[in-house]
């Protein structure tokens, strides 16, 4: 439990999780709402991956990652307080993938 919140005290990853909390995000998603690099969203993502915090799934060439909530229930009340991501969710340009 400690590595999972340990994990969540960076402000990026908390908004990954966010983003994550409203759908299921490609990483090409993730950096245009969150104007980082895909490099950069890309090591956060295994790092949330590595904890299981995240799934990915592949679909082609395109890696998808959703929330894990099946087996960590405590992030559930972590979940709950993140603000929504909504109307930046529904603001992407258009999909890449």
């Amino acid at each position: 439990m400690a590595e999972s919140l340990k994990l969540l005290a960076d402000k990026t990853r908390l908004t990954i999780i966010a983003l994550l909390k409203e759908q299921e995000l490609c990483v090409c998603d993730i950096t245009e709402i969150t104007g980082m690099s895909q490099p950069n969203a890309s090591q956060h993502l295994r790092k949330l991956k590595a904890a299981g915090v995240v799934n990915e799934s592949r679909r082609g060439q395109w890696v998808y990652y959703s929330l894990n909530t099946t087996n960590k229930p405590y992030m559930e009340c972590i979940y709950e307080h993140l603000p929504s991501m909504k109307e930046k969710i529904s603001a992407l340009k258009g999909s890449c993938c």
